[in-house]
C-alpha cells in the first residue's frame, strides 16, 4: 500500500485509490460535484482541486491515484483560490432562482458556495439559457440549472443500463439531453434526481409541494417488492410527501425503484378508512367496528373450520400474518396460502429453498449465472442492476431461459420453457459445462417457472442442476430463489401455508366456487380470481378499495406499510424492521390489532395484547424473526416435491405485466397511471413536454 503525507499527517491508502479517497478516509473534506463513488470518475467540474507538491499546478484529487512518497495539501491558499475560481465560472450561468427550486435546501451547489465560493464576481454578460428537456413523467428538468457534471449520464449507462443521456454541443453550446427527447425509459430513472448535485433534475410529481424543511423524515423498509430496500419517508402533516432511498450496501446500496419512490401518492386515494358490511340489498354502507367485527364473529362462530380459508397478500407484515394464523388456529382450520400466485414454493420445506441463498451482494462474486423464469429487470430492478454492474466487470456468462427481453446486458438465450431446463440437468446442454467449470455459479429462479402447475418439477429440477454443477458447495450457495412480494417470504417462514388437510389458494377458491368454503379471509389479497368466489361469505382486511373490497361482505379497514411498525422478510431471507411514518386515515387501525379484536369478541381471545408481545411469541414460534438486518445463512435440506412431478411444456410466462401497476397502492397512483401511458402503452413520448 502506497504511502503518502495529507497535511502533515503520513497515511496509507489502497492501491488504485484517488487521493480523494485518501483524504475522506483521513476526515479531511474534499469538495466535489462530478464525483460519486458508484459511478465512473469524469474528473470535469473541477471543485476537488488539492495541491500536489512538485506539481506545476493543482490536481483534480478525484481522478489522481494515490502514489508512494506523494504529498498533498487541501487547504493552503493556492487551493482556496482554485476552488474559488471553479465556483465562480460555475455560477456564471447559474440563474439565481434558489427561492422557487425544489432542491432548496438540499442542494450541493448552495452549499458549497456558502463554504467556497466569493461574494461577487467578475462576470456581467447576460446568462446563458437552455431550453427544458422532456425526461418522461417522473424527472421534471430546467436544464439552465445544470453544470455539466454528468453525473446523470453515467448512471443511466453505467448503472442503469440504457444510454438515453448524453452531452451533446462543445463549449457554451453544451447541453445534457435525451438525444431525441424521449422519456427516459428505465425502471430506476428517479435515481438521477438524488444524484444530481444541483436543481436541474427534480421530482415532477413532487414539484413545488413541500420544502425539506418542513418534512418529518422517519427510516424504514420499502414493501412495494421483495428487495426489501432501505427507504426514508418524508412526511408533512399525515401525508406522505415522498419515498427516498437510503444506503445499504447490502441491499440496495443507494438505489431505489421508480415504483417504490412515486406510488407513494397511491397511498392518498381509494382508500378505507372506515367499516363496511354489505347488507340485505347487497350495497356496502358504512358501519361500526363493533358491529363489523359482530358481524364476522356471527358467521365464522357458526361454521366448521374446514369451511373457513384464509390468503394473505403481498405487503402483509409478518405481525399480522401471525396474528391472522393464529386465529385461524383457534377456529380449526387449516385452509392457509400467502402465495396468491400459486408458486409452488414449500414452507414445510428447508429455508433454502425459498430465499436468495447467496444475498444480493453475493452476486458481485458469482462468475456464471443461469436465470429461469424470470425478468429481474421489472420484477426486482435494484437487483438488476447489481447483476449489471458484476456483468461489467467482465467473465459473467450469463444464460436465460424463459422471456426474450433487454435486460440491459449481454445474454445467451438458451429458450423458453422446462424443457431447456431439463436439458441443462441431464448434462445435455452446453451451459451446463459452463456452470460446472464455474468456481461460483449462480441460479436466480423467478416466479414466471414457479406459478405455473409444473412450478413444482421446476423447483426440483433446478435443484438438481444446483446440486450437479457445484452452485451449492461448502462455502457457496448460488441458489437464488426471486420473490415478487415484501410478505412471501415471511409467510413462509411462518408457515402461512395449508396445514395437515388444509387447501392451498389454488383449493380455496375452487372450494368456494363449489361451495365448500363458506367463509374467505382476505388479508390484504387482491390478486387471485375474485369472480370464482361464489356464495361464500368475504371479509375483507386491507387498506385500498381495490379488486377484494369490491367482492367484499365485511371491509376491515388497515394500514398501509407506511402506517404501521410491522416486519417484512425480503427475498434473501433478511429480516426487516419497517417503522410507522404517519397514522391510518379515519376509523383504519393496524392489522395485527384488528385481528386481535376479533379474537376477543369471539371469546378466543389470542394470548397478547401489544406489538411487542405479538413479537415475542412470533420470535419464540419461529426463531429465524429473532434476528433483525443481519442475513442468516439457510442451511441446505430437502424441499419441493423430490423430483416426482414430470415437467410440462410451454414457454415460462411473464410474471409481470405492467411494472407500474401491480399493487393496490400502484394502482391507485396518478403517477404510475401517466407511466403506465407512457412506457407501456406508448403514449405520449418524443413530442412530450416538460410541463
Amino acid at each position: 500500500m502506497p504511502k503518502l503525507t495529507i497535511d502533515g499527517i503520513e497515511t496509507e491508502a489502497e492501491a488504485g485509490s484517488s487521493v480523494l479517497q485518501a483524504c475522506e478516509a483521513l476526515g479531511i473534506e474534499i469538495p466535489r460535484f462530478c464525483y460519486h463513488e458508484r459511478l465512473s470518475v469524469a474528473g470535469n467540474c473541477r471543485m476537488c482541486l488539492v495541491e500536489m507538491e512538485r506539481s506545476p499546478k493543482p490536481v483534480a484529487s478525484c481522478a489522481m491515484p494515490v502514489a508512494e512518497g506523494m504529498v498533498i495539501h487541501t487547504d493552503t491558499e493556492t487551493v482556496k483560490k482554485a476552488r474559488n475560481g471553479v465556483m465562480e465560472f460555475l455560477l456564471i450561468n447559474h440563474p439565481l432562482d434558489c427561492p422557487i427550486c425544489d432542491q432548496g435546501g438540499e442542494c450541493d451547489l448552495q452549499d458549497q458556495a456558502v463554504s467556497y465560493g466569493k461574494d461577487s464576481s467578475r462576470y456581467h454578460e447576460h446568462k446563458r439559457a437552455v431550453k427544458d428537456k422532456y425526461m418522461g413523467p417522473l424527472v421534471k428538468t430546467i436544464m439552465t440549472r445544470c453544470i455539466h457534471c454528468t453525473r446523470c449520464v453515467r448512471f443511466a449507462t453505467e448503472v442503469a443500463g440504457v444510454p438515453e443521456l448524453g452531452l451533446l454541443g462543445r463549449g457554451e453550446g453544451a447541453e445534457i439531453s435525451t438525444y431525441l427527447e424521449k422519456a427516459l425509459a428505465s425502471e430506476l430513472s428517479g435515481n438521477v434526481i438524488d444524484l444530481c448535485p444541483v436543481g436541474a433534475l427534480t421530482s415532477k410529481p413532487y414539484a413545488y409541494h413541500a420544502r425539506s424543511w418542513e418534512l418529518r423524515k422517519t427510516e424504514s423498509v420499502d414493501a412495494m417488492d421483495a428487495v426489501g430496500a432501505a427507504i426514508r419517508i418524508d412526511v408533512r402533516g399525515n401525508e406522505v410527501m415522498r419515498v427516498m432511498p437510503r444506503l445499504n450496501d447490502d441491499v440496495n446500496e443507494e438505489w431505489l425503484s421508480d415504483r417504490s419512490r412515486f406510488a407513494c401518492d397511491g397511498l392518498r386515494r381509494q382508500r378505507l378508512d372506515k367499516p363496511y358490511v354489505r347488507g340485505a340489498d347487497g350495497k356496502l354502507s358504512p358501519a361500526s367496528w363493533d358491529d363489523a367485527l359482530a358481524v364476522v364473529a356471527a358467521k365464522l362462530g357458526g361454521l366448521d373450520g374446514s369451511k373457513i380459508a384464509a390468503v394473505a397478500g403481498d405487503q402483509c407484515d409478518a405481525e399480522s400474518m401471525f396474528a391472522l394464523k393464529s386465529l385461524m388456529a383457534g377456529l380449526g382450520s387449516t385452509n392457509l396460502d400467502c402465495r396468491q400466485d400459486g408458486a409452488a414454493l414449500d414452507g414445510n420445506g428447508a429455508r433454502a429453498g425459498y430465499v436468495f441463498n447467496s444475498g444480493f451482494a453475493g452476486i458481485e462474486e458469482a462468475d456464471a449465472l443461469l436465470i429461469v423464469g424470470s425478468n429481474p429487470r421489472l420484477e426486482a430492478p435494484v437487483v438488476n442492476a447489481r447483476i449489471r454492474k458484476r456483468w461489467l466487470q467482465g467473465e459473467l456468462p450469463v444464460g436465460v431461459i424463459g422471456q426474450q427481453t433487454d435486460l440491459t446486458y449481454d445474454y445467451d438465450y438458451l429458450g423458453a420453457g422446462p424443457q431447456t431446463l431439463g436439458e441443462i440437468a441431464a448434462g445435455k446442454h452446453a451451459f451446463a459445462k459452463i456452470l460446472k467449470n464455474a468456481k461460483r455459479p449462480m441460479i436466480i429462479v423467478g416466479m414466471g417457472a414457479l406459478a405455473r402447475s409444473d412450478g413444482a418439477a421446476v423447483l426440483a429440477t433446478a435443484r438438481k442442476v444446483a446440486e450437479d454443477t457445484g452452485v451449492v458447495g461448502k462455502d457457496w450457495n448460488g441458489f437464488n430463489i426471486l420473490h415478487m412480494a415484501s410478505a412471501r417470504v415471511g409467510g413462509l417462514d411462518l408457515g402461512f401455508v395449508p396445514g395437515k388437510g388444509g387447501r392451498d389458494v389454488a383449493g380455496i377458491i375452487d372450494g368456494a366456487d363449489k361451495g365448500e368454503i363458506e367463509a374467505v379471509w382476505l388479508l390484504a389479497a387482491d390478486e387471485i380470481d375474485m369472480n370464482r368466489l361464489g356464495k361464500a361469505f368475504v371479509i375483507y382486511q386491507g387498506h385500498h378499495g381495490d379488486f377484494g373490497a369490491h367482492r367484499a361482505d365485511v371491509i376491515l379497514p388497515g394500514a398501509a406499510y407506511t402506517e404501521k411498525s410491522g416486519t417484512w422478510v425480503n427475498s434473501e431471507g433478511r429480516v426487516q424492521r419497517g417503522q410507522r411514518a404517519i397514522f391510518p386515515p379515519g376509523e383504519a387501525k393496524e392489522d395485527w390489532a384488528i385481528v386481535r379484536a376479533l379474537s376477543g369478541v369471539m371469546n378466543k381471545a389470542l394470548p397478547f395484547d401489544s406489538v411487542d408481545a405479538l413479537r415475542d411469541q412470533m420470535a419464540k414460534a419461529h426463531p429465524v424473526f429473532a434476528t433483525l438486518d443481519d442475513l442468516v445463512p439457510a442451511e441446505w435440506g430437502a424441499f419441493g416435491d423430490g423430483g416426482k412431478a414430470t415437467l410440462g411444456e410451454g414457454a415460462f410466462a411473464p410474471a409481470i405485466g405492467n411494472f407500474y401497476m401491480t399493487c393496490p397502492i400502484s394502482r391507485a397512483s396518478q403517477t404510475m397511471a401517466e407511466c403506465t401511458t407512457v412506457f407501456v402503452n406508448g403514449g405520449k413520448e418524443a413530442t412530450g413536454t416538460d410541463g
